[in-house]
């Protein structure tokens, strides 16, 4: 079973800290939110002056009843009328103010989040998982949205008014329906709050169960052709089976849970109407107070509990949101291994001299990569790199792009040492034709203009002319609009491996580094595409990452590497002459040819 790395956080406490972090994100509009924040105000006063005319009408529809006059208080219904659509009106404007500001937020998060995860180094990409990376960043984004729009416009306004409510209350009607009312209250909400944080973990339960099988899921159609080659679809089945069944016991514990909350909520409020509305009522036997109080009360009471009703699932969720915004931030605190000095220069090429000074590396301390490894790519020079698999070729690679820091030593393009300039003017300068390649879910020509974006038609039909892919995509029915599936998919690995060096060539870097380029093309096609590169690479400095020897034997140096150490050097027929290790590689090439 694979492991989930995203498992689902433990709310065990609010963090309002994450409301500091987001304060920044939401300075952008400080009109429509001073706006906004008024039209709440303005929204909660008419919400509470609501009762007031309710209470005047009844008052004056009694009196008339016990002098047998029958006239409609007309300015008063109108009152009524004009203030609840008043309250509509104000809160629909609230609404749309705050709502830019949310978006705008939401945006600004969001852009925050993606180039950071550009900026992480390799090894943070490595052991991620896209299905759980995507879930914490829509969660965090919801989050965000739920925060804004329930605690500022459900949360607040209701504490504002209960605090109007129990003030009225008790200088018009005396401190028992103060009291009745604040008791009521708090004993709602510190239920709501106990029973909720007993139900967290069902929720928390349910939400991992969720985000395990949508990594899952993710993760096996992703590689939908190993199961297919490995007839596994019933072994996927069966274990996403497994965790959408957790999922569903989660979901029966989390619905009982919620049975529980909803009837102790129920219980608190049936309660609390009966004392206000029986005090309230004894007080109108008594003539203490008109039958337009008794009206007001009922009304005012029903008016606080009915956004109370939704406090068990908003303090949930904003609890949940909070954690869930800390999370999506959390991956902002994540520092890059490989960062830009505080002085970093751009690098500017201009001979495109490559060298390895000593290096040593090793992903692991138990286990070393690379021994001090030295050699030069001299300007303009095709230098290939061979060796038995693990002996550490792919990794000059990555440490020339610097994906990863050396351990010791140093590399140097034109005597800049690639630590000392920013990474971005330090990958311009390189081009690459990877092992493998992965293409973006688009068109073919948006695949191989990648490699330049503002390049002209012009220019990209000349670089898919010099990587050999005129015919096949002149064969294909949309050309070059054809779609080519998700990480190109659609394509064989030569195809994709050509589209990579268009990609290349496309890019004009002064240093080029071909990583096994031709190792998925038959011997027709990796002739062609030799002949292509030997075009592009001349007066190119081209480092040459090789299995098949005879694509490198014109080479001006190759280097043969063995458990992480240059132990031969030379051009082809140098080290053929010393019949060691690349001899050896050479004639066991040979033989099996």
């Amino acid at each position: 079973m694979r492991r989930n790395p995203y498992p689902e956080r433990e709310v065990n406490e609010i963090n309002w800290n994450v409301i500091k972090m987001l304060i920044p994100y939401l300075m952008e509009f400080k009109a429509r939110i001073i706006f906004a924040l008024l039209c709440l105000i303005l929204t909660k006063v008419a919400s509470v002056y609501l009762p007031f005319i309710l209470k005047d009408v009844v008052d004056v529809l009694d009196k008339q009843q016990e002098n047998k006059i029958f006239l409609v208080p007309f300015g008063l219904v109108a009152a009524y009328g004009l203030v609840r659509l008043s309250i509509v009106l104000f809160a629909e404007i609230r609404d749309t103010l705050f709502g830019r500001v949310t978006e705008r937020a939401i945006r600004r998060i969001g852009l925050k989040v993606f180039r950071h995860l550009h900026a992480l180094d390799l090894d943070f990409h490595l052991n991620r998982q896209t299905g759980g990376l995507s879930r914490d960043i829509d969660r965090g984004n919801s989050g965000v949205s739920f925060l804004m729009r329930f605690m500022i416009f459900n949360i607040i306004p209701t504490l504002l008014e209960i605090v109007m409510v129990i003030v009225i209350l008790f200088v018009n009607y005396g401190i028992w329906f103060a009291l009745i009312t604040a008791a009521s209250i708090i004993s709602y909400i510190l239920y709501s709050v106990k029973a909720t944080n007993w139900r967290t973990g069902f929720i928390r339960e349910a939400n991992k169960a969720d985000s395990s099988s949508n990594t899952r899921a993710i993760d096996s159609l992703l590689n939908y052709e190993t199961v297919k080659y490995f007839t596994n679809e019933e072994y996927e089945a069966n274990a996403y089976d497994k965790q959408l069944e957790q999922w569903e016991q989660a979901k029966a514990k989390n619905r009982l849970s919620l049975f529980a909350l909803n009837g102790g909520q129920a219980l608190i409020i049936s309660v609390s109407m009966t004392a206000m509305l029986a005090l309230a009522a004894y007080e109108v036997t008594h003539q203490n107070m008109t039958l337009g109080d008794f009206v007001l009360i009922n009304a005012f009471m029903m008016q606080l509990f009915i956004p109370l009703n939704f406090l068990g699932f908003v303090y949930r969720e904003i609890k949940g949101s909070l954690a869930n915004i800390e999370h999506m931030f959390g991956l902002l605190l994540k520092t890059p291994k490989v960062s830009d000095d505080d002085n970093a220069e751009v690098l500017e090429v201009s001979r495109g001299v490559v060298s390895f000074n000593n290096v040593s590396f090793a992903y692991d301390k138990k286990r070393p990569i690379l021994n001090n490894i030295s050699f030069d790519i001299n300007a303009g020079q095709k230098v290939a790199i061979v060796g038995e698999s693990g002996s550490g070729k792919s990794t000059l690679v990555k440490l020339l792009f610097r994906f990863y820091d050396v351990n010791d030593g140093s590399i140097t393009i034109d005597d800049h040492a690639i630590e000392k300039v920013t990474q971005h003017s330090l990958r311009r300068h390189i081009g690459i034709v990877p092992q493998d390649t992965v293409l973006f879910n688009d068109t073919l020509f948006e695949n191989i203009k990648y490699g330049n974006t503002n390049a002209s038609v012009a220019e990209v039909e000349r670089a898919i002319q010099l990587a050999h892919l005129s015919d096949f995509i002149e064969s294909l029915p949309e050309g070059y609009e054809t779609k080519v599936g998700e990480r190109g998919l659609k394509l064989s690995g030569g195809e994709k491996q050509r589209v990579a060096i268009a990609r290349t060539i496309l890019k004009k870097p002064p240093i080029l580094v071909f990583d096994e380029a031709t190792s998925s093309l038959d011997s027709h096609s990796e002739q062609a595409i030799l002949n292509a590169i030997k075009t592009v690479a001349k007066g190119h400095t081209s480092m040459v990452i090789a299995h098949r020897l005879s694509t490198i034997v014109d080479s001006d140096n190759i280097i043969v590497m063995n458990k992480g150490e240059v132990v031969e050097m030379g051009n082809h027929h140098a080290l053929i002459e010393k019949q060691s290790h690349y001899y050896n590689m050479w004639q066991l090439q040979q033989t099996q040819s």
